[in-house]
């Protein structure tokens, strides 16, 4: 789907990478995790950091976004992680290779820590004069785009139209984005929807979490546009916060906790994370089950 500048709103989840018991990807839950995000009523779909694509080969990033866009077939746009750490060259193969594969926007961190902003403006220049759809800013807390460096990206940047903040404090960080560029980018919340209310009350135009709760996420940007902001809250700390609350430190771990979600749903066959990654606790594992309980999610 075409995703012309200031459209993309809402809830925008990034996929999970399904892997087989082999370590292979998932066509067959990859197809389904995107149906089931689809169905839940999401706005768009996105394969970054959440979809463990830092630990996929080039083929697989190519099979991965195919597999996605093809299921997908223009029902929502599709975004595609393609930061590359400290090789801009890299950084736009892989944004002209997402635009080639139908990808109908990309998203990228910046080159990494020790760049100048000259050299973070020059690195998102040289992706937006590669292609032709629009460009989203991810801020992270390993390599944060402070909000005047955003908007800086943005005036030398004709296609850096979205960024993703989600450095702490996220609804903060939001706040200071969203002051400093006015209409000129449209900033989306991240960091797993976690600050998704505080953030859509400091100007954001959506989030950016697992889709393990994406239906919650849709019903709580659904009540906010209606300003319900009362049910908004009740939905999201009944629906959403039970998973959220679960003690994780690592993306890792996240990737676990939202696999295992998705799983016990019956969206993905296996719950394997690619290593490095540390397993959860017993103890974590036992309050996951418990938050499955309480969000209805029998075993």
């Amino acid at each position: 789907m075409a995703l012309a500048t200031g459209v993309l709103s809402g809830v925008v989840p990034i996929l999970v990478t399904p892997f087989d018991d082999d370590g292979a990807i998932d066509e067959a839950s990859l197809r389904n995790e995107v149906d089931f995000a689809i169905d839940a009523g999401v706005h768009g779909l996105g394969i970054a950091l959440g979809s463990e694509i830092f630990k996929l080969t080039e083929a697989e990033r190519d099979r991965v976004a195919t597999i996605v866009v093809d299921q997908t077939r223009d029902r929502v746009p599709v975004v595609v992680n393609t930061g590359a750490a400290g090789a801009t060259g890299l950084a736009v193969f892989y944004s002209q290779r997402a635009q080639n594969l139908g990808a109908s926007g990309v998203m990228c961190t910046p080159p990494g820590p020790g760049f100048s902003a000259g050299e973070v403006v020059s690195y998102f220049r040289a992706i937006s004069d590669a292609v032709d759809i629009p460009i989203v800013i991810q801020d992270t807390n390993a390599t944060p785009v402070p909000a005047s460096l955003i908007l800086a990206i943005a005036e030398s940047c004709a296609n850096a139209t979205y960024a993703k903040v989600e450095s702490a404090p996220p609804a903060v960080q939001v706040h200071k984005a969203v002051q400093a560029v006015g209409d000129r980018v449209r900033i989306f919340g991240g960091a797993g929807g976690g600050q998704f209310l505080p953030e859509l009350r400091r100007g954001s135009i959506g989030t950016m979490p697992f889709p393990s709760s994406a239906r919650a996420f849709v019903e709580v940007w659904d009540r906010w546009q209606r300003g319900d902001l009362t049910g908004a809250r009740s939905v999201f700390d009944q629906r959403i916060l039970p998973l959220l609350n679960i003690g994780i430190g690592t993306l890792g771990a996240a990737h676990i906790v939202h696999k295992l979600a998705l799983q016990r749903q019956g969206v993905i066959r296996n719950a394997h994370v690619r290593s490095p990654v540390e397993d959860l606790d017993p103890v974590t594992r036992e309050e996951l089950d418990e938050a499955f309980a309480r969000l209805g999610w029998s075993a």
